[in-house]
């Protein structure tokens, strides 16, 4: 028996929700790579961490956000904790993978294309592994063309979002790629969302009791914890800004040695990003 799905439970309200996590989540990691391009090498990875964890954690959050959306009519859904979690932590370390490149090697074609396409590629595996950690007496099968348009969009969307972060400098061209890299989260999801048909293995007509029975934990329980974490690397990212205007504005960081001033500044060339 095949399950009716319903992307779309409460309407608007979720997928609205869920790209405006994936804004958030996308202009703090990406406005951390921009100040990291601005720094001492020295410290440069501790910014690209921190954009890392804030990408990475919005795509968990946008993912699960939409998720509270997403119902079968004829059975109740519940989700495997470790799976879940587990998604979370490939979003972040891939994601960071994909900056780091970028961070490092500036905006040359290979470092775009290469920390792009692994961006891309950590937004699909959390998406496709949170779908894993789903409970239903059912079976998933998913359309290849599909799935294989959903990661090109994520790869395409990253890339373009990672060139924007270390070509462009200024708040609209971040807030530009910011909605970039939510347009890859949530087209990637939906997308992929639109591939699934469910196969149910239970009768049509349901025993009143029977989410009692199933393994793991429904949406409703599981929301708040899971917000819990990727809120903290949220608010620890938005108040290391707010402390640092200049990565925000995408400037150079003063240079002691003359006197507080800038002094290195990014040039794009043939080679990629240069400084001096």
């Amino acid at each position: 028996m095949q399950g009716t799905i319903d992307g779309f439970t409460h309407g608007l309200v979720t997928p609205v929700a869920a790209f405006l996590m994936a804004a958030l989540g996308a202009a703090l990691g990406l406005r951390c790579t921009t100040r990291s391009l601005h720094t001492a090498r020295s410290h440069r990875a501790g910014w690209l961490a921190l954009g890392s964890l804030s990408i990475g954690s919005g795509v968990w959050t946008m993912h699960f956000v939409a998720m509270t959306g997403f119902t079968v009519q004829e059975a109740p859904i519940s989700y495997d904790k470790p799976l879940t979690f587990a998604g979370l932590a490939v979003a972040v370390v891939m994601v960071g993978i994909g900056i780091f490149i970028v961070g490092y090697r500036g905006a040359t074609r290979m470092a775009l294309i290469t920390g792009g396409t692994i961006t891309g590629l950590g937004i699909a595996s959390m998406h496709y592994l949170g779908m894993a950690g789903m409970r239903m007496d059912a079976r998933f099968a998913y359309d290849t063309p599909l799935v294989v348009l959903s990661v090109l969009i994520a790869g395409c969307a990253a890339t373009g979002a990672l060139w924007a972060t270390v070509t462009l400098r200024g708040a609209l061209s971040g807030l530009g790629a910011s909605i970039l890299m939510a347009v890859a989260v949530t087209g990637m999801h939906y997308t992929g969302m639109a591939a699934l048909d469910v196969h149910l293995h239970l009768p049509p007509t349901l025993p009143a009791d029977l989410a009692d029975v199933l393994p793991g934990d429904r949406p409703t329980e599981m929301i708040g914890p899971m917000l819990a974490g990727p809120a903290c690397f949220l608010l620890l990212a938005a108040v290391v800004l707010m402390f640092d205007p200049r990565a925000v504005t995408g400037g150079p960081g003063p240079d002691p040695r003359t006197g507080g001033h800038p002094r290195r500044t990014a040039r794009e060339g043939a080679g990629g990003v240069r400084y001096r």
